[in-house]
């Protein structure tokens, strides 16, 4: 079935279920941005609408739109031509519909959700297209546990069921079913010539799992006695990261960076002692939320919080809310470990050790996905620490389905070793060197000596950062890191709010100091509790990022070419002053890009740019610039960055 069909059965479905709710009246706002066709960018405003009335007249501006065939590339390699705008889409459609002050949770008190839902985000579908989208990636939208879970949500990362969306994310008062509004949203998305790619997490689970009644042999399992270790102490006998000697830390180290992963270091007696058989699945119960066993001699045990893989000397205590699953299954292994994890001992990755019904279980999750709802693609969530066998295995079981479906690594290392295990893209590091120069500038002379082995996130933050506008420069650095990031031989990614200057970042996962830590708590946190973004907000670009997005495809092949003879560094007089040039020498073709890194103050700077035109213009502003022997002489202002065709 073609999707405009598929699409039209929707509407028909979504018009019978809004039947009766036409005539009721709502107190219902949405922000103007979130209307197809009503964006005045220069006067920001809220919109009275039904929402029955606005759910319906969005599907039908989606389908009246001449739909937009999306280009196939065998393996995934579509990835490379991608843009990416990522939603969490709890915390990106979420709004306070009803102007009460706050985000009523879970529905306010006309029925509605003011929380983000497939529907909300169908609507924005034509705007995150306008920015020059291609591709859409969801942070995770499975079922999430209750057990330890963090915030006032929980963490989308504390999966209860992989095969299960998060009923949250669906209207309650249309009665679609949220399975039905997520098959809605991806064939809206891909008749827009828009792909899907959903984050899943195959690694860990929620310690109230689904999977625990029924296979209780999936788990770890460790005496209820046994108290989790606190922050700050190093009591052995409480659970939480086995603990090492000096010593002992650098015989690990020095096994794991030989890669001889053989008779590695075990934890010590007192930590392997904590953990028990499984229990059978008669004896497992959940009690107060939380799933309990015996076993022999009537001994109750309990699920273990998980905890960092790497390195074994991580502090941080162990993690609330999600539990690891037991891919092997061997007596002398019986415990969580640094090499029972990630850096596997080899005496355990045998195939008679394997968890054989598990790894089914985890295999089939994608093509479930697939066929129920066409997803494009996925990002894998701490895939390092997935057996290799098991991630061929599920790579392989997809490309059966849709040759082009492309897989994408949570790892911040652009290396061989991802092409190998069958990924497409990386997130990278660029998140991390781009507000820092020197950094960044080693970075970008990459691109013009050996160049990267696949493409990486071209991002100035991700939902685990800092966010852009909250760095030095604010949105100037915003507006600075996406124009650098569309003329680089990467992907171009938007996390949503980006684009709105926010400056409160989604989670606390990387590179913040210990008092940003403490000044946002779970309880604060986008990732684990009900937050908005200000889509009123004065500080947007919204028109830059579409203006720079229009360059981008101008100029596509040139950009794209990742071959280091594709990318000319160009030395200048100073320091904080970026140039290179992207060239196409079978077309005569020359960009220059020039920028100032520097965020409080204009720059002089001066640089041979090796061409004969005695004038460039600046393709951003429009500006002219006269150019003497081949030398160009030029003024930036803070952050300001210049592109000239030569």
């Amino acid at each position: 079935m073609s999707i405009n069909r598929i699409l039209t059965n929707a509407r028909e479905h979504l018009r019978e279920k809004l039947e009766p709710l036409k005539r009721k009246h709502f107190h219902y706002v949405v922000p103007d941005l979130w209307i197809s066709g009503s964006h005045d960018l220069k006067h920001r405003t809220l919109v009275n609408v039904h929402p029955s009335q606005y759910f319906l007249k969005a599907l039908d501006q989606i389908i009246e739109t001449r739909a937009v065939k999306v280009q196939g590339n065998h393996g995934g390699g579509w990835t490379r031509n991608a843009i990416i705008y990522n939603m969490f889409v709890r915390a990106t459609c979420a709004f306070d519909h009803n102007q009460n002050g706050k985000l009523d949770v879970p529905v306010n008190d006309e029925g509605w959700r003011e929380t983000g839902t497939f529907l909300k985000a169908l609507t924005l579908l034509p705007y995150v297209k306008s920015l020059g989208v291609n591709t859409i990636h969801l942070l995770p939208i499975t079922s999430i546990g209750a057990d330890g879970n963090k915030g006032t949500l929980g963490s989308p990362y504390a999966v209860k069921n992989p095969y299960k969306i998060d009923s949250t994310l669906g209207e309650p008062l249309i009665g679609m079913g949220v399975e039905e509004e997520f098959r809605l949203f991806v064939h809206a998305a891909r008749h827009l010539g828009m792909r899907v790619v959903v984050e899943f997490v195959f690694r860990t689970s929620s310690k109230d799992s689904d999977w625990i009644k029924d296979h209780p042999e999936w788990f770890y399992w460790i005496k209820e006695t046994i108290p989790d270790r606190v922050p700050g102490s190093h009591d052995e006998s409480q659970y939480g990261n086995p603990i090492f000697s000096h010593g002992e830390l650098k015989i690990i180290l020095a096994a794991v960076e030989s890669g001889k992963l053989v008779n590695l270091l075990p934890p010590h007696d007192i930590y392997r002692q904590m953990f028990t058989e499984p229990p059978t699945a008669d004896a497992v119960r959940c009690e107060n939320g939380k799933y309990v066993g015996i076993v022999g001699g009537g001994t109750r045990v309990r699920i273990p919080g998980a905890f960092a893989d790497w390195p074994p000397d991580d502090t941080q205590p162990p993690w609330s809310d999600v539990t690891y699953l037991k891919m092997y299954d061997h007596p002398d292994f019986n415990y969580i470990a640094y090499n029972t994890l990630r850096m596997y001992d080899e005496r355990l990755v045998r195939r008679s050790h394997v968890n054989e019904a598990l790894w089914e279980m985890i295999a089939e999750i994608i093509p479930h996905y697939q066929h129920e709802f066409g997803i494009d693609g996925v990002m894998i969530d701490m895939g390092h620490a997935l057996p290799k066998e098991l991630k061929l295995d599920m790579i392989r079981r997809a490309r059966r389905i849709n040759p082009d479906f492309a897989f994408w690594d949570e790892s911040f290392t652009v290396g061989e070793k991802s092409i190998q295990e069958g990924y497409n893209a990386v997130i990278g590091y660029q998140w991390c060197d781009q507000h820092n120069s020197k950094k960044f500038k080693n970075l970008l002379k990459r691109f013009s000596t050996e160049g990267f082995p696949l493409p990486f996130f071209a991002t100035a933050e991700s939902h685990n950062t800092p966010r852009a506008a909250a760095r030095k420069g604010g949105v100037t650095y915003s507006r600075y890191a996406w124009a650098l990031s569309n003329f680089i031989p990467a992907i171009p990614f938007i996390h949503s709010g980006f684009e709105l200057g926010e400056t409160f970042p989604i989670n606390t996962g990387l590179d913040f100091t210990k008092k940003e830590l403490q000044q946002f708590p779970p309880e604060r946190l986008p990732l684990f509790s009900q937050h908005t973004y200000d889509w009123l907000s004065k500080s947007q670009f919204v028109e830059w990022i579409r203006t720079i997005s229009a360059l981008r495809r101008t100029y596509h092949n040139l950009i794209i070419d990742a071959s280091p003879q594709s990318f000319r560094w160009i030395e200048t007089d100073q320091e904080e002053v970026i140039a290179f040039a992207r060239v196409d020498g079978r077309h005569g073709l020359y960009l220059l890009i020039l920028a100032n890194s520097n965020m409080n103050a204009a720059i002089q700077c001066s640089l041979d740019i090796q061409s004969k035109k005695k004038r460039l213009t600046d393709l951003l502003t429009n500006r002219s610039l006269e150019c003497h022997a081949g030398m160009l002489e030029t003024s930036l202002a803070s952050g300001q960055v210049g592109v000239f065709e030569l």
